[in-house]
């Protein structure tokens, strides 16, 4: 194959990236928005929310306190529901009342561009595999494509992550990337629990456990411990000090660990200093399924231009159910 014929195959596939002029077809985007969740960060684990709009709203209900009363024989419930702390005089014939509430992702757009060299692009097509499509769906299996795609969402992954935990609108030109959105840190801002420069252990954990409110604490296994990288190899550490077989499976095995019930996992952008306890459910990541990717070429550096764009937003459902810790030696 010579060079010429090269280049058509290879400007074929890097075109074949963009479709319907440049907006993925829903398919295509659910396959994307599937590369990226199943990435080793805190999103894998997370409530995941396709939007078919720039906005959603995301309706709460819940009991804040004791909806059974007394029962006295053919007496109904007659009075007004009330709010406020319990009054066992106003409440022995009220009526429970729900509290309602609404939960706003606003998504914002976030690009990137990526530029290949021809050489890299051509070296692949020289191989043979350039990938092929599956059931028109758009999809590749396989080939320069399919790894262009995996790449670019393994990269993502790690830097929507990012945002989901660091971001803050306060950061302005600081930031501009991570001024997009309150991240899940800044948003969690009851159950805030200071380490005091400790490093991390079971003390820590188990005060953060003490800070949760007791009606979230009801099912423990569902509660995750998310630290830094390095955190959860300290936290490792001190459980394989133990002279027990819990000892030698830590320091030869990668099995999960837990304290006080709770699962201990890290995140790989939380910082060190930090942390958030929470069912993962309860952290939304919000993402628009109109994701774009065009191409374009640079004759004069020879390279091949990918850029895509994509729209989302981080929040909590139930601010309350979080705890953070914050101040970890």
């Amino acid at each position: 194959m010579n060079n010429q014929e090269l280049m058509q195959k290879a400007d074929w596939a890097v075109s074949d990236l963009e479709a319907n002029g440049g907006k993925l077809n829903p398919e295509q985007s659910s396959a994307f928005i599937r590369k990226l969740l199943v990435q080793p960060t805190i999103l894998a684990s997370a409530r995941s929310v396709p939007m078919a709009s720039p906005q959603r709203k995301i309706n709460k209900i819940q009991f804040g306190k004791r909806i059974l009363r007394a029962g006295t024989s053919a007496t109904a419930l007659d009075t007004a529901a009330i709010d406020g702390a319990f009054d066992p005089a106003a409440e022995a014939t009220a009526r429970a009342k729900p509290t309602t509430e609404q939960i706003t992702l606003t998504t914002k757009e976030v690009i990137a561009e990526i530029h290949l060299p021809y050489d890299l692009i051509e070296d692949n097509i020289e191989g043979g595999n350039i990938g092929t499509m599956t059931g028109g769906s758009g999809d590749a299996t396989g080939g320069i494509k399919d790894t262009i795609m995996t790449l670019i969402a393994e990269r993502a992954a790690l830097d929507l992550e990012e945002l989901a935990l660091l971001g803050d609108t306060t950061l302005g030109v600081a930031d501009p990337y991570l001024d997009l959105v309150h991240g899940w840190l800044v948003q969690a801002t009851s159950n805030v629990v200071d380490a005091g420069a400790a490093p991390i252990s079971k003390t820590v954990f188990k005060n953060g456990i003490k800070a949760m409110p007791d009606q979230y604490l009801r099912n423990r296994a569902a509660l995750r411990q998310y630290v830094s990288v390095d955190n959860e190899t300290e936290y490792r550490d001190t459980l394989a000090n133990r002279e027990t077989s819990l000892g030698d499976a830590n320091t030869t095995g990668a099995n999960p660990v837990f304290a006080f019930g709770t699962r201990v996992e890290a995140a790989s952008l939380m910082p060190a200093a930090n942390g958030l306890m929470t069912d993962p459910m309860n952290l939304i990541f919000g993402i628009q399924r109109d994701i774009h990717i065009e191409t374009d070429k640079d004759i004069r550096a020879r390279n091949y231009i990918i850029v895509l764009t994509a729209r989302v937003d981080f929040k909590i459902e139930e601010e309350l159910a979080v705890v953070k810790y914050t101040n970890i030696g």
